[in-house]
């Protein structure tokens, strides 16, 4: 099977909820990070095969095909296609595993595999709710086949962040004290200009609006999302709004068009649990990839989980038996914020560059999404 080689990596500063890219329109934010990549590789666009974005709630300015139109919207040529993917919080992962299995199955040569999401134009479950114009609820209700199997309740990833700190006895405290730290960490990765060769600028704008001063106190104060949960919206990955971009090549696009790969694709997979827990899958994703490659978890130097919730990583640590001084070292999802269908290649961006820091061998990225599924990727770095 062929090589799959990560050229590079970028992602756009993340805004807060009706922050700095708040009145972005979604085609123009997926087009900045588009143009920062394929500038920076200084590769002839007319070189991409294929558009691979990740977007969730794909209604409005984010309807019709969002890859396309961000492609487009940079300036690049029309001959070159697009395709939008929706895998909830994966989407963009996602995307990266379609663009890596392309060019390992000789169908393709340069993959441009990434996602936006503009969170303050476009509300979370904003495409669920739209349903409700044709007399839908959600997706989920009067479904015969899903009732009879799961229920009528609500699926809802709130309530699946507590059953999981209940199942996996992770109490407020716990979750708080990883919420401070993703915080802490952030910060100062900030100020060590540590996401400064990942990121791409929009505009003026280049720096993450997201990470805060906080404190224990402070999110001691906080009430429950509900009456008798343990989680409150400090241990919630934050609304943000935000685009990211990966280049993949083939060992013959690397050689063509004078590329300089800085990792390969070792793995890619995805795994799915149960749904109305929904945030568990990565634990037995990360199972099902280690076993496949012959790695342990402790072979990996660097570990991208999402923040979804503390609880999901949490637990997910509980499981693995990762080391939480290799997780998500930079902060995560709680501090950095959680722009949907970009944060699978933003995350991607971050682990890439982190593994060259550290000098590491093996990174992992898994990030848990609706519907109870999970992607992992793992990648190698070239020295």
């Amino acid at each position: 099977m062929r090589e799959a080689y990560v050229i590079d990596a970028v992602r756009t500063p993340v805004g807060k909820r009706g922050g700095s890219l708040s009145a972005v329109h979604p085609a123009d934010l997926g087009a900045a990070a588009i143009k920062g990549l394929i500038e920076r590789a200084d590769l002839d666009p007319a070189a991409v095969d294929d558009v691979v974005f990740g977007c969730c709630d794909t209604i409005g300015p984010q309807a019709g095909n969002i890859a396309r139109t961000s492609w487009l919207a940079a300036g690049y040529p029309e001959s070159v296609p697009g395709v939008t993917v929706d895998r909830q919080c994966g989407s963009s992962q996602q995307a990266i595993t379609f663009g890596a299995q392309a060019i390992m199955s000789g169908t393709a040569e340069v993959i441009v595999a990434g996602g936006v999401q503009n969170m303050s134009a476009i509300p979370i479950s904003a495409a669920m709710l739209a349903g409700q114009a044709y007399g839908f609820d959600s997706p989920f209700v009067g479904a015969q086949g899903w009732d009879h199997r799961y229920g009528t309740g609500e699926v809802s990833q709130f309530n699946s962040a507590t059953m999981i700190a209940e199942k996996w006895d992770i109490s407020r405290r716990d979750m708080e004290e990883w919420a401070l730290r993703s915080h802490e960490r952030a910060r100062k990765a900030t100020v060590d200009g540590k996401f400064d060769r990942e990121i791409v600028p929009v505009g003026d704008f280049w720096i993450d609006e997201c990470p805060r001063e906080t404190s224990l106190e402070k999110m001691a104060g906080l009430q429950p999302l509900a009456e008798g949960s343990r989680i409150t919206a400090a241990l919630a990955s934050q609304i943000s709004d935000g685009s990211s971009a990966t280049l993949l090549a083939s060992d013959w696009a690397v050689r063509e068009y004078g590329l300089t790969p800085r990792a390969r694709i070792h793995h890619v997979s995805a795994r799915g649990a149960d749904p109305i827990y929904m945030l568990t899958a990565p634990i037995p994703a990360t199972r099902w990839a280690l076993e496949k490659t012959g790695l342990t978890i402790d072979d990996m130097d660097v570990i991208e989980i999402n923040e979804a919730f503390a609880s999901v990583v949490l637990a997910w640590i509980k499981e693995t038996g990762a080391n939480p001084d290799k997780v998500n070292v930079n902060g995560g999802a709680i501090a950095l914020g959680h722009p949907l269908g970009a944060t699978g290649a933003k995350l991607f961006a971050t682990l890439l560059n982190e593994l060259e820091r550290v000098n590491g061998r093996y990174g992992l990225l898994t990030i848990c999404e609706g519907g109870g599924t999970a992607n992992v990727t793992i990648i190698e770095r070239l020295s």
